[in-house]
């Protein structure tokens, strides 16, 4: 690769708003792979800058970076994802969302109503778990987490 077209970490930083320290950690678990010069020093090519922006989408929509480096890791050669690696990979996002989605909608129904929690402490729970039913599932509010 020629270098004019390698990018300083502090470059990278600058043009994708990612501390520098979180690009060191990226690099470190393997999300971005910079290329080192002979003193040590860090040079990244300009695809890392989507790359990047990538890693952040991803973690917007609620992606761990563990599920965001198998998702880059099944890319060929490295490669930032091209349009038609996107339009898989948001599939399977989209899946979660869509799921997210009617969780959030399914507490917000719930929300006024009662926190689920099975515990029979307030007065109407005998109304929504009666004889604590709840509680055999386990713990945590069952109810408003629709397990």
């Amino acid at each position: 690769m020629r270098r004019q077209k390698l990018l300083k970490i502090g470059e990278l930083s600058a043009r994708t708003g990612v501390p520098v320290s979180a690009l060191r950690y990226y690099a470190d678990a393997g999300l971005i792979q910079p290329y080192r010069t002979n003193a040590g020093q860090r040079r990244f090519a300009r695809a890392d800058i989507r790359r990047v922006s990538f890693i952040l989408i991803a973690q917007q929509l609620g992606l761990s970076l563990e599920e965001i480096g198998a998702i880059l890791q099944r890319l060929p050669d490295g490669r930032t994802p091209t349009k038609a690696d996107w339009s898989q990979i948001s599939g399977g996002i989209r899946r979660r969302v869509e799921a997210r989605i009617a969780e959030l909608e399914r507490i917000r129904e719930r929300l006024d109503g009662c926190i689920g929690c099975g515990c029979l402490s307030l007065e109407t729970c005998k109304l929504y778990n009666p004889q604590d039913r709840l509680g055999a599932q386990g713990p945590g509010p069952r109810r408003l987490l629709g397990d």
